[in-house]
């Protein structure tokens, strides 16, 4: 008799798990965009988010809860209920290389969060004020090793990318730059923009529109090839230098598969769409999806890289 009371609750817990993910999305969710608006991680959260909403049928709202190189919004996403209505728009940052560099993070990435997929790349674009007297990475990187410590450059905040960006080419340059931090890529931007700062490394969505109407100039990509033919990679000057900016979404790690499944297809077929493509695109970002294992696996490799850097570059959290 209790055999067969276990086995009924199982059957109906099964049917109501079915019948919960037949019924879901039933609100609307909420994607946590982890760094203030007028960064590229909002940018992309934001189309994802109109884009999502078509897909699902019920308003994904952006969320922005930028702070601590974006470790304030994920660990809120940690926090939440696992039940498909909170998601939050990852990113090389807060997934791999704060938590490289500071181990007092309150979360650890692939434990307490579950990925659902990739959904861009980007590279860096390092940007200066256009009074700046270079006009590419050898010129910069000459007036940097004449003027040490002399130059500076903004970034989104401590251990964020564009951060790790100019230590990794402090330490392959053998120059000093003089990192400036600030509290999101937007506010980075507008430092550089108004001469505060000599120079930013900022994603496409960040600083493509300001290249294009010339309050700044971009120098390099950190990408392997060239996001523009007019734009030159630092491997072109600096052999081995490599950064890449990405986006994903991700859910609380106990939120259940199917649910994880749906919003996986469902992100696949938003970014499938030649509209959101080509929107992605616009932003000077490069589209892409994969399975949530693969992307598992990714963030892994992603951290596993940047510890190494963080190690060589004896950057210490604070």
């Amino acid at each position: 008799m209790k055999l067969t009371r276990i086995v009924l609750l199982s059957v109906a817990t099964g049917i109501a798990a079915a019948a919960s993910a037949q019924t879901y999305p039933a609100k609307a969710l909420r994607l946590i965009s982890p760094f203030p608006p007028g960064g590229g991680t909002d940018a992309v959260a934001r189309v994802i988010a109109t884009a999502l909403s078509d897909q699902l049928g019920q308003q994904v709202v952006v969320d922005s809860r930028g702070g601590a190189s974006g470790s304030i919004g994920v660990e809120l996403a940690t926090k939440a209920a696992p039940d498909g209505y909170t998601l939050v728009m990852g990113n090389v940052i807060p997934l791999a290389m704060y938590p490289a560099a500071n181990p007092k993070v309150p979360y650890v990435p692939l434990r307490d969060l579950a990925p659902v997929s990739l959904t861009a790349l980007t590279d860096y674009t390092l940007t200066v004020h256009p009074s700046l007297p270079a006009r590419n990475i050898k010129e910069l990187l000459a007036l940097a090793r004449k003027r040490p410590g002399e130059l500076t450059y903004a970034s989104s905040g401590n251990f964020s990318g564009p951060h790790l960006s100019g230590e990794l080419l402090n330490l392959m340059a053998n120059i000093k730059l003089l990192h400036v931090p600030y509290k999101g890529t937007g506010p980075a931007g507008i430092a550089v923009m108004s001469g505060e700062t000599t120079m930013m490394f900022g994603t496409g969505p960040s600083v493509v529109p300001h290249i294009n109407t010339g309050k700044l100039r971009g120098l390099a990509s950190t990408g392997a090839k060239r996001s523009r033919p007019d734009l030159p990679t630092f491997g072109e000057f600096l052999p081995g230098y490599e950064v890449t900016q990405w986006y994903g979404i991700l859910v609380p790690a106990a939120t259940p598969k199917d649910i994880i499944d749906r919003l996986h297809r469902e992100t696949v077929a938003a970014i499938a769409s030649p509209k959101v493509a080509q929107v992605l695109t616009n932003l000077g970002t490069q589209p892409v999806t994969n399975s949530p294992d693969d992307f598992r696996a990714f963030i892994k490799a992603e951290g596993e890289k940047w510890v190494r850097v963080i190690k060589a570059a004896n950057i210490k959290a604070e």
